[in-house]
Order: C-alpha cells, then sequence, then structure tokens
C-alpha cells in the first residue's frame, strides 16, 4: 500500500493492540481542491480526533522522528489519521506557522496540538499519551 494521502483525502490507520502492522484506508475530509490551505490544515484537524502530520506513513516512516511517534501511537491500539507533509508540500511549509511548532511529526488530538516526537515519547513512557489517545477515541466513539 503507498501513500495515497493528498489534498482531497486524510488517511486512517488502525492498528489492533497487539501491535500488529497497521490496517489502512483513506478517510474522505472534504474537497480541499477548492480550499485555501490554511482552511485545509482547519478540516484536517476537526474531522480526525487523532491526527498525525508525519514524514512518509505508518507503514513506512520517512524519519526516525516519525517512527518512532509512530511506534508509539501503534502501541496504544486505537486508530488515527495521518497527513504525510512529503507529499503535501504545501501543508509541510505552512502548518509550521499556523500550529507555531517548527517541526514534524505533530500529533493533534481532540483538536489540540500535543507535540512532536520527545513530547510524545515522555507521554508514552509515563502512559499519558494511552490515557489521552484511549479517552479521545472513546469520546468519539460515543458521539458515533
Amino acid at each position: 500500500m503507498g501513500a495515497i494521502c493528498g489534498h482531497n483525502r486524510v488517511e486512517c490507520a488502525a492498528f489492533n493492540r497487539m501491535g500488529a502492522a497497521p490496517r489502512v484506508s483513506p478517510v474522505p475530509s472534504g474537497d480541499y481542491l477548492n480550499m485555501d490551505i490554511i482552511d485545509t490544515i482547519k478540516e484536517q484537524i476537526e474531522s480526525n480526533n487523532i491526527l498525525l502530520y508525519m514524514k512518509g506513513s505508518p507503514n513506512q516512516p520517512q524519519c526516525g522522528f516519525s517512527a518512532r511517534t509512530v511506534e508509539a501511537l501503534m502501541a496504544c491500539g486505537e486508530r488515527f489519521a495521518y497527513v504525510d507533509i512529503l507529499s503535501n508540500p504545501e501543508i509541510r511549509t505552512t502548518l509550521p506557522g499556523y500550529a507555531n511548532w517548527p517541526t514534524f511529526p505533530q500529533l493533534w488530538v481532540g483538536g489540540e496540538l500535543v507535540g512532536g516526537c520527545d513530547i510524545i515519547t515522555e507521554m508514552f513512557e509515563s502512559g499519558e499519551l494511552q490515557t489521552l489517545i484511549k479517552d479521545t477515541s472513546g469520546a468519539e466513539a460515543a458521539e458515533s
């Protein structure tokens, strides 16, 4: 499965609790072709409770920081969406200014920026990430 993420879709990765390889499927997030890039970013964040902006995909991360962040998220065992910023240069250049966060990956949960690799790794090691991800996934399921 290659990266199929573009302006018109965000991919969603589902991981089982045993840490198996992700099952990836596209999640429609609206028609971004006619939207300003900031509106695109806002729509992606609003449409996906757990969203990772990363280099590559969960199946094939393209940098060590993205790989470590995906590993921590996979260990939480919940679905999350991602955007491959290498395939989306406009998002790659615009998101750091919008988020006031200069680096990638960026994890957004419940519409809020959580942080990058170091913060996610620390949160995972302390158990905070698992709680945040499970609570957010539970709230999303309750809304459905």
